[in-house]
C-alpha cells in the first residue's frame, strides 16, 4: 500500500510540474476540453503582442501539413463587399462577419451555425464587419464600417451594447479591437479618401484611437492623431478647403502587458499637412498618454483623386511628389532582441521598420520591396508575423509578391520565397488572366515550422518557417457549397486578415478584390488534416 501511495505522489508531481512548464501539457492526458482553449485564435493578432503565431499549435506541422483538407465552406449570399472580417476560434466557436451585414457563430468543427446577429438591428444598412472580432470575458467585440462598436455575448449572440463614438459620418472601423484589463482598445479611419468629386468639400475626418469600457462600451480616453481640421480657402471647385485631416488608423494595436503600453500605426494624411501621420505610437494603456511617437514619412497628402494624373488642384501632392500613401496600415510586432523589446511595423512604402518598445530609438530598417502601384499596394500591407525566432513579411503587388523571413536581430534575409510564377496558370485563375495577380494582401500567420500566406491568385500556401519552401497550396478560385445551404465561390485571398490556425485547422475568408467572375457570394473556408 505504502508503495502504491508512493507511486500516486510521484505521478501527481510530475504532472503538476509538467503544467508549470508546460502550458500545452494536458493534451498528452487525452482532455481535450482544456487543451484546446491553449490554441484558440481569441483576437486578429493572435495575441496581445502582436505575434500572429500560434505557439500551442501542434496538430499541424511541416510533415503533415501537406495532408490539409477542404472541411467545410460557409457561403455568404451575392454582394459588392469584399469578406474581410478575420475570425477568431475560442472554445470550439468560429466568431466572424459576413459579407451580408451579419456576424456569425459557427461550430469551429463543422461549420454548423451557432448563432446569427443582424448589424442592421443597430447601424443603418447596408452595413458589414471590416474587422476581426476580439473574444474575451465571455463577449465578442467588432466593429463595422458605419463607426459602431458591438458587444455580444459569446455564447448566445445576444446583444449587450453597440456604441458609436464617431461625428464624421465616413469614419470606419478596420482597426480589430484588442481586449485588456477591462477595456476595449480600437482605432479609427474613415472612407472620406473615397471621394474625388470636386464638388467634395474635402476633409475633415481626424484619426483617433479609442479606449472603451468593456462592460458597457463607453469612452474611456481618446487620441486624436490629428489636429480639429480649419477651412482654409476653397478648392478650385469653389468648396470649401479643410486642412489638415486624415491620419486614420487602419489596422490593430499591440500591446506589451508588462509595461502597459500601446502601439498602433497611422495613415497619411488626406488634406493639408501635420498631425501624426505615417506614425508609430506609442501610448499608455490606462491614461492614453503619449509615451513616444515616430514620423516615418515626411510628408503624405493622398486621397482618391491622386489617382486622376490631371487632378492636381485637389491633389497638390501631385505636383510636389508627396502624394505617397504609405500607411502604416500593417499591424505592429513586438519582440525581443538580446533581452530587449522591440516594435516592428511594414510600411505600404515596402519598408519594415524596427524600434526600441521603450524609447522610439531607431534600431533597423530593411526595404523588401518598391512601390509604383496607385494607393502604393507594391509595399507591405497587413500584417506580419513572429514565430519567436524569425519575422515574416509578405509584400502586395511587388512584381511578384514575395514572403520574406528576417533576422530579428538585424532584418537581413535569411529567406525570400516569390508567390509561386505559375500561380494564375493553374486552376480557377487560369480562366482569369485579366484579373489574375502574384500578389499577397493578406496578412501573414505562423505556427510551430509553418507559414501560411494566401495571395491575389486565389491560392492558399503553407510554406515551411525553415527554408520557405512551398509545403501545401489550395486553390480557391472555385465553387463551394455551403454548409449553410448557399453556394459561394472563392477568389483572391483577404485583406484586412489572413490565416487563423487554431486546434489543429486552418480559416480564411476568400473571394477578396479583384473579383474574379462568379455569380456567388464570397465563402469561409475551413481546413484540417484527414481524420481531424
Amino acid at each position: 500500500m505504502k508503495t502504491s501511495r508512493r507511486k500516486l505522489l510521484m505521478i501527481g508531481l510530475v504532472l503538476a510540474a509538467l503544467l508549470l512548464t508546460d502550458s500545452t501539457a494536458w493534451a498528452g492526458f487525452g482532455d481535450r476540453a482544456r487543451a484546446a482553449p491553449r490554441a484558440d485564435w481569441p483576437t486578429w493578432q493572435g495575441n496581445e503582442s502582436g505575434s500572429r503565431y500560434n505557439a500551442a499549435e501542434h496538430l499541424i506541422t511541416p510533415a503533415n501539413v501537406g495532408g490539409l483538407e477542404l472541411k467545410w465552406a460557409f457561403a455568404y449570399p451575392k454582394s459588392d463587399k469584399e469578406p474581410r472580417s478575420q475570425p477568431a476560434v475560442v472554445d470550439g466557436t468560429a466568431f466572424f462577419g459576413g459579407t451580408d451585414g451579419k456576424f456569425y457563430a459557427t461550430d469551429a468543427r463543422t461549420g454548423d451555425m451557432k448563432w446569427s446577429f443582424d448589424l442592421a438591428s443597430v447601424a443603418p444598412a447596408p452595413v458589414f464587419v471590416q474587422d476581426g472580432a476580439a473574444v474575451a470575458d465571455g463577449k465578442v467585440y467588432f466593429g463595422d464600417d458605419k463607426g459602431y462598436v458591438y458587444a455580444l455575448d459569446e455564447r448566445t449572440g445576444k446583444l449587450v451594447w453597440a456604441k458609436r463614438h464617431e461625428d464624421h459620418p465616413d469614419a470606419r472601423h478596420t482597426s480589430s479591437p484588442l481586449y485588456y484589463d477591462g477595456k476595449i482598445y480600437i482605432g479609427s479611419s474613415a472612407g472620406e479618401t473615397d471621394h474625388s468629386e470636386p464638388t467634395y468639400p474635402c476633409c475633415t475626418f481626424r484619426g483617433h484611437f479609442d479606449a472603451l469600457d468593456a462592460d458597457t462600451g463607453n469612452l474611456v480616453w481618446r487620441y486624436y492623431t490629428m489636429p480639429e481640421p480649419q477651412a482654409v480657402g476653397t478648392w478650385p471647385s469653389g468648396v470649401t478647403k479643410f486642412e489638415p485631416s486624415g491620419g486614420g488608423i487602419w489596422s490593430s494595436p499591440a500591446l506589451d502587458r508588462q509595461t502597459g503600453t500601446l502601439f498602433f500605426g497611422t495613415g497619411q494624411n488626406y488634406s493639408g499637412r501635420g498631425g501624426d501621420f505615417d506614425s508609430l505610437i506609442a501610448v499608455d494603456a490606462r491614461t492614453g498618454k503619449v509615451l513616444w511617437k515616430q514620423q516615418v514619412t515626411g510628408a503624405d497628402t493622398w486621397r482618391v483623386a491622386c489617382r486622376k494624373p490631371d487632378n492636381e488642384g485637389y491633389c497638390p501632392g501631385q505636383k510636389d511628389g508627396t502624394a505617397l500613401d504609405y500607411d502604416l496600415s500593417s499591424a505592429p510586432n513586438l519582440f525581443r532582441v538580446n533581452g530587449r523589446l522591440m516594435v516592428g511595423v511594414g510600411q505600404k512604402s515596402g519598408v519594415y521598420h524596427v524600434f526600441d518598445a521603450k524609447t522610439g530609438q531607431v534600431s533597423w530598417r530593411r526595404q523588401l520591396s518598391e512601390t509604383s502601384h496607385a494607393a502604393s499596394t507594391g509595399g507591405i500591407q497587413w500584417g506580419t508575423s513572429y514565430d519567436g525566432q524569425r519575422l515574416y513579411v509578405a509584400t502586395y503587388y511587388a512584381e511578384p509578391g514575395t514572403l520574406f523571413a528576417l533576422n530579428p536581430a538585424n532584418g537581413d534575409i535569411v529567406w525570400e520565397t516569390p508567390n509561386p510564377d505559375n500561380g494564375c496558370a493553374w486552376g480557377g485563375a487560369a480562366a482569369s488572366p485579366d484579373v489574375c495577380t502574384l500578389a499577397h494582401a493578406a496578412a501573414v500567420t505562423s505556427s510551430p515550422g509553418v507559414v501560411y500566406e494566401g495571395s491575389v491568385d486565389g491560392k492558399l500556401r503553407a510554406y515551411s518557417s525553415r527554408t520557405g519552401a512551398v509545403l501545401w497550396e489550395y486553390d480557391t478560385v472555385r465553387d463551394f457549397n455551403g454548409v449553410n445551404g448557399l453556394t459561394g465561390h472563392g477568389g483572391a485571398l483577404p485583406g484586412s486578415g489572413g490565416a487563423v490556425v487554431a486546434n489543429g485547422m486552418v480559416y480564411t475568408q476568400a473571394g477578396f478584390y479583384p473579383f474574379y467572375p462568379t455569380e456567388h457570394g464570397a465563402v469561409m473556408l475551413a481546413f484540417g488534416l484527414p481524420g481531424h
